[in-house]
């Protein structure tokens, strides 16, 4: 029996490639997530960005975060087509434990940096 689990996985595209080009690159590996079953709770696009050494003779890269839930299989059949594609510079795929999934969602709400006193305030407010 599968069982299902967290993975959030960070590419980093070539700089070369065209916008709808990198457009396309990442509709791939969405629809490789979602045809072997894995449920996406987030994805986004961190923009170009200067690396910390030379890859492939480039100093800059498009980076790009998915993170989503599925079987053990699925990151396996995911390493497999970024292995294929020529556009992926950079790849990592990590299992998420409770603290790093709380901590994705405090990110995504913009929560991280704030004491949980301002925090309960901002909620307080919105209410």
């Amino acid at each position: 029996m599968q069982f299902t689990k967290n993975y959030e996985t960070v590419f980093i595209l070539t700089p070369v490639l065209s916008e709808s080009q990198m457009k396309d690159t990442v509709d791939k590996f969405r629809k490789v997530l979602v045809d072997n079953g894995a449920e996406l709770v987030h994805e986004e696009a961190m923009g170009l960005r200067k690396l910390a050494y030379p890859i492939q003779h480039k100093n800059t890269g498009y980076y790009f975060l998915f993170e989503f839930k599925s079987e053990t299989r699925v990151p396996e059949a995911l390493d497999v087509e970024y292995r294929r594609d020529e556009r992926i510079m950079r790849h990592l795929t990590t299992v998420l434990d409770k603290h790093a999934i709380a901590y994705n969602e405090r990110r995504r709400k913009g929560q991280l940096g704030k004491s949980k006193q301002q925090t309960e305030k901002a909620g307080e407010e919105a209410n």
